[in-house]
């Protein structure tokens, strides 16, 4: 669960000094925070229902951190971060985890980028050892830049260039948040990820891989003692480094909607997609994402929900429907509706149904058994999900590196269910097409 308010200056966090090292305190419901002399913040969640434990790293750079005319940087670096030091080449690292009975892997997005291990307890040390080698070691000579970078383009060609879906998701972006960062994708442009060299590498390593600019969260059979002394231990001595600032960019205003229709011969059935931008978790009053999230859930999360009663049921123009609300980031959140229509069913048809579930919902509060519904739906979610180490790590790590906080994350389940039905019509009707990108897709030979 996937911070500040935009600003239009640039604030330089990174010549704060570091923070003393602290006795770990409890924060919420049993997690723990201390921070190391070296600027590395460190959140415990102990579970003792099995001897395993999860190490997350997460960084507080991402595609919004990319430098103008080489998008796609930070997550190249998702990727270098296992190419190898030299006390651990190549791929050692990995072999080593998987020698040792755990799994690893990383994840970047536009505000942040993630590195986990899960291993048992008595061979975490071992893994924050590896991490601390790679955190200030890492090898980056033109024979690791070169063919990872050559990796990156082949995962780019596969999963955005040859699927019509995801190159439709990136070019709405694009056009939904205009000089914004979060319209370049974070896997980045193909032109631009060419331009990734050692020495542009070597830049963005030193200014961004650093303990003080790092949330490191253990999940598992762990005390917040054991951890102190074993963090201590393996990254302690890493030291840190000047940052480089992160922007905090103001989002241009959007003077009207934006339509665009994407002809594919390689896609295999028409759709129709919108994208509206909204308030984040990070930048919304109180309530209000708590609010877009149960509308999503109440019009598109599931085949109980009001788009797919009307239009897949009932009016039988639809064969699938969703929506969805990402609220997790620094900046502006998204809310998003889809339609894919039946055989014989046009898109201009489609949307206009669409479009009148929409305003039929802005206009009137949802029915008191489609909000309880929706609301006990996303916390059942949300509870299963956190019975796992692995979601209970991504949870906090993920709010914590976007500017919220133990108790956002806690309350989480609360404030859901506070959100009333009045909240949600108003979420409907904070809806503007303004702040909009609508888009087709049409199979068939482009013109």
């Amino acid at each position: 669960m996937t911070a500040l308010p935009a600003a239009a200056q640039v604030k330089d966090r990174s010549r704060l000094s570091a923070p003393a090292p602290l006795n770990a305190r409890q924060t919420g419901n049993n997690t723990f925070q201390f921070a190391l002399a070296n600027g590395l913040q460190v959140l415990v969640i102990p579970d003792h229902r099995a001897p395993v434990a999860t190490q997350m790293l997460w960084f507080k750079v991402g595609g919004v951190d990319d430098p103008a005319g080489i998008s796609g940087l930070a997550h190249f670096f998702e990727h270098m971060m296992f190419r190898g030091t030299k006390a651990n080449p190549n791929d050692t690292f990995s072999q080593t985890i998987a020698k040792n009975g755990g799994d690893t892997n990383a994840f970047t997005d536009h505000d942040y980028t993630a590195f986990y291990e899960q291993i048992a307890k008595d061979r975490l040390p071992l893994a924050m050892k590896l991490e601390a080698d790679r955190l200030q070691n890492l090898d980056l000579s033109d024979a690791h830049v070169g063919p990872e970078r050559d990796v990156v383009l082949e995962e780019r060609r596969m999963r955005v260039d040859n699927d019509p879906q995801s190159l439709m998701g990136e070019q709405m972006r694009a056009a939904l948040h205009l000089s914004h960062p979060y319209g370049r994708p974070v896997i980045g442009w193909a032109e631009e990820v060419r331009r990734i060299d050692r020495v542009s590498a070597q830049d963005f390593y030193d200014h961004h891989y650093a303990p003080n600019n790092a949330t490191l969260v253990i999940a598992g059979d762990v005390t917040p003692d054991e951890v102190r002394k074993m963090a201590q231990d393996a990254y302690g001595k890493v030291p840190s480094r000047e940052l480089q600032p992160r922007s905090e960019p103001a989002e241009p205003p959007r003077l009207a909607e934006t339509r665009m229709t994407i002809t594919r011969a390689d896609a295999r059935v028409p759709l129709v997609n919108r994208l509206y931008r909204v308030p984040s978790y990070s930048t919304a009053r109180p309530g209000i994402a708590e609010a877009l999230e149960v509308y999503a859930q109440q019009m598109g999360g599931d085949q109980t929900s009001t788009l797919y009663r009307v239009l897949v049921e009932q009016k039988k123009l639809a064969s699938d429907v969703g929506a969805g609300y990402d609220g997790y980031n620094r900046d502006a959140g998204e809310f998003s509706v889809y339609a894919v229509p039946r055989p014989g069913v046009s898109l201009e048809a489609l949307e206009k149904a669409m479009d009148q579930v929409l305003a039929a919902t802005a206009a009137n509060p949802p029915a008191a058994a489609d909000l309880a519904r929706a609301k006990t739906g996303l916390v059942a979610s949300v509870t299963y999900r956190r019975d796992s180490q692995f979601a209970l790590a991504s949870a906090y790590g993920q709010a914590l590196t976007i500017g919220l906080t133990v108790d956002d994350v806690n309350e989480w389940p609360a404030r859901i269910r506070a959100v009333t039905a009045q909240g949600v019509q108003k979420a409907a009707q904070s809806l503007s097409r303004k702040e909009a990108v609508t888009a087709w897709l049409v199979p068939g030979a482009a013109k």
